[in-house]
């Protein structure tokens, strides 16, 4: 498999821990309609693991991108999709495939989330989407990333997205340049 050549040159270099947004992993799978910068994309997944990252993908990531691809084309480009993502995923299992998907949140964490998320849906996204405040699947990516942060204080830990929101949290060393 494709991704099995990456990880065992990538095993014993690990030292970055790379959240993919759901802008990454479209363009990683390759969903039509959501894959413009696919090239560019798979380009730095590429050099990102040349360089060792571990890459987690957020809950929220596979459920942004599952609705993605119900929502995309006919239904016969949304079932072959849709099992490619699948059969993605099920690699994250077995170790054979470059990430891991995170674990799921309690619904403690998750209530915790709630009473924050008014406060995020107020301010604004960033300084150049001024009509648009935090989503709460993006609250849930940032939690995410929080708590890799605290569970490895010595690791760069960011997330890595097309969106200049999410993409400004980043922890430790420089992350290479797009």
């Amino acid at each position: 498999m494709l991704w099995l050549g990456w990880i065992k040159s990538a095993v014993s270099r690990m030292s970055s821990i790379c959240l993919l947004d759901t802008s990454i992993f479209l363009n990683i799978l390759d969903v039509p309609n959501r894959n413009r910068e696919r090239a560019e994309v798979l380009d730095k997944f590429a050099e990102y693991i040349e360089l060792g990252c571990r890459f987690i993908i957020p809950m929220a990531t596979v459920i942004e991108t599952g609705n993605h691809i119900a929502q995309n084309g006919d239904g016969n480009i949304r079932r072959a999709v849709a099992q490619l993502f699948v059969d993605t995923l099920e690699q994250t299992f077995t170790n054979t495939a470059p990430f891991r998907i995170s674990e799921w949140d309690s619904q403690h964490q998750i209530r915790q989330w709630m009473k924050a998320f008014p406060a995020h849906a107020q301010r604004n996204k960033s300084a150049s989407r001024t009509g648009e405040g935090t989503s709460f699947g993006d609250l849930s990516i940032i939690k995410e990333f929080e708590r890799t942060c605290s569970k490895f204080p010595m690791s760069e830990v960011f997330i890595w997205s097309l969106d200049e929101d999410l993409s400004a949290y980043h922890q430790g060393q420089p992350k290479p340049a797009p």
